[in-house]
């Protein structure tokens, strides 16, 4: 099974920003698609952004559209997500996420068949 290693998580200022990076073991070209979810205390794990690795085609929540940007590295098998003018309610644990078979997408977590372990973002001032 491919593992899904995450990193670049932190703890940042409102405002600030981080680059979060998913090592793939496998190759991601091979993914249907990819995408980043996150879990704050309390809440249900939801997307932030996923991306069609055939057409490249990206996917944003209204929550962090303009601020966040989902990209996948095919030749490195590596997803990234740059997060900036990070706010306090973005606190969460963030998940890299592939889905490898086609037919459903990487908007639910119901749909996601590999998942990484998880990198902590913590924005307070």
């Amino acid at each position: 099974q491919v593992q899904l290693v995450e990193s670049g998580g932190g703890s940042v200022q409102p405002g600030g920003s981080l680059k979060l990076s998913c090592a793939a073991s496998g190759y991601t070209a091979s993914a249907f698609c990819m995408a980043w979810f996150r879990q704050a205390p309390g809440k249900e794990r939801e997307r932030v952004a996923s991306i069609y690795t055939q057409t490249d085609t990206t996917r944003y929540a209204d929550s962090v559209k303009g601020r966040f940007t989902i990209s996948l590295d095919k030749a490195a098998n590596a997803l990234s997500l740059q997060a900036n003018s990070l706010k306090v309610e973005d606190t969460a644990m963030y998940y890299c996420a592939a889905r490898w078979r086609g037919g459903r997408d990487c908007l639910s977590a119901r749909n996601i068949e590999n998942w990484g372990q998880g990198t902590q973002v913590t924005v307070s001032s």
